[in-house]
């Protein structure tokens, strides 16, 4: 019996040699002969093997088929250590609504360099009532000059750094803006996904999550933006949005998606969160990642949504999930994760835009050696839950700061500040 590695499965040379089945998010560990074994099965002619036991496992764990399987896989190259398995992909900082906690702000920030394709956005969805609307037909945002353009990767740019993601064994590339459905040219990215090896998450506030939309796209997760029950909801991202919303979950949802919910604590839903919790479990959502917004970009000027180390961090425990990027032992946040923002610059996180390391132009890898990780013993840090919160939020410290100080909304999760 021949056997060949599934459709959705593909070899990646990471810290250790493994396999990640991308329809599923799993990764798996492999020892070296399991590697060339596996790497053999890639192949037309498929792979045979008397060990039963290795076999039944990967085909219960849906890693190998019996059916023939002809792709054409990436190369496996040694991934850098550590290795980058998540990539921020800011495919454009336009966005169809106004967020009052927005951390692009009013006006994004554009690079001395040049082009990338800047734009106006093109006659942008109707959001009827409340700050977030737009007027149709106008190309811009309502309250913004005809000069404040937006930036758009273009399709030979996000071809290519997908294609760098993919061989430095990249796992996950998280599609943001902005609002990613309001590129220009969105059909074309999305027609490019199926090219790569890549699990695709798309963030969205699911406005433009139409069933038609839905029924083309090349994406193994969506991501809503959801920041409260629907009073709480609307007064940060405008009225009517919450119902919007929900029905864009429920739509991916039955259109046969996986569906992870995002929420920012802010002072306006802290008497949601346990019914959002037993809203999204009975809604069958995967992930629901919660988490305090940096007080940045729009969220300066709107001091009425933000919310105290001492309130917010106690929501910090509300969440489910194994969440979009995980790190390691002995390391703070963000030990595999980078970001490319839609001027081409690419920083630590999206957050650090203003701290970049470099730009698309001096490769992904370049950029990649750039970036120190930072270990839990350099932080000024002392207590017994340093492993489970890893330091948290290390651009929350810098702004309270400190960059190797205290995330006091951390510190407040967890209750050590007495005495402090």
């Amino acid at each position: 019996m021949k056997y060949f590695l599934a459709q959705d499965v593909v070899l990646k040379w990471l810290e250790k040699p493994s396999v990640y089945h991308m329809k599923n998010d799993d990764l798996y560990e492999l020892d070296d002969d399991s590697f060339a074994f596996l790497g053999k099965c890639t192949s037309d002619r498929g792979c045979v093997t008397d060990n039963s036991e290795f076999i039944d496992y990967c085909l219960k764990e849906g890693i190998l088929t019996k059916d023939k399987v002809s792709l054409k896989h990436p190369p496996l190259i040694k991934s850098p250590d550590p290795s980058l398995r998540y990539l921020e992909l800011q495919i454009t900082n336009n966005c169809n609504l106004k967020c009052r906690h927005c951390f692009i702000g009013d006006n994004p920030l554009e690079s001395p360099h040049t082009p990338i394709e800047k734009v106006i956005p093109p006659h942008p969805p109707l959001v009827k009532g409340g700050r977030g609307d737009f007027k149709r037909g106008m190309g811009k945002a309502k309250g913004l000059s005809a000069e404040q353009t937006f930036n758009e990767l273009s399709i030979k740019q996000i071809k290519n750094i997908l294609r760098e993601f993919e061989e430095m064994q990249g796992l996950r590339v998280l599609i943001t803006g902005g609002e990613p459905l309001t590129h220009s040219r969105f059909k074309e990215i999305n027609d490019m996904f199926p090219e790569f090896f890549l699990r695709k998450v798309l963030f969205t506030n699911g406005l433009l999550l139409n069933k038609k939309l839905l029924e083309k796209l090349n994406v193994e997760e969506i991501q809503v933006s959801i920041d409260g029950l629907e009073n709480a909801h609307d007064s940060l991202r405008g009225k009517g949005t919450f119902r919007s919303a929900i029905k864009a979950v429920n739509r991916a949802i039955g259109s046969g998606f996986e569906v992870s919910i995002s929420t920012m604590v802010h002072p306006g839903n802290l008497e949601d969160f346990d019914k959002m919790e037993m809203l999204f479990k009975d809604m069958g959502i995967k992930d629901w990642t919660v988490d305090v917004p940096c007080i940045t970009g729009r969220l300066q000027d709107n001091s009425e949504f933000q919310i105290s180390p001492q309130t917010g961090g106690k929501y910090l425990g509300y969440g489910y999930g194994e969440g979009l990027h995980s790190g390691a032992l002995g390391f703070a946040c963000g030990l595999h994760l980078m970001a490319v923002m839609a001027d081409g610059r690419v920083s630590k996180c999206t957050f650090y835009s203003d701290s970049a390391v470099g730009r698309i132009e001096d490769s992904l890898r370049k950029c990649w050696q750039r970036i120190k990780p930072i270990r839990l013993d350099e932080l000024k840090c002392e207590c017994d839950y340093i492993e489970s919160c890893r330091g948290g939020c290390r651009y929350r410290a810098m702004l309270l700061g400190d960059p190797f100080g205290r995330d006091l909304y951390k510190c407040n999760l967890y209750d050590i500040m007495k005495n402090k």
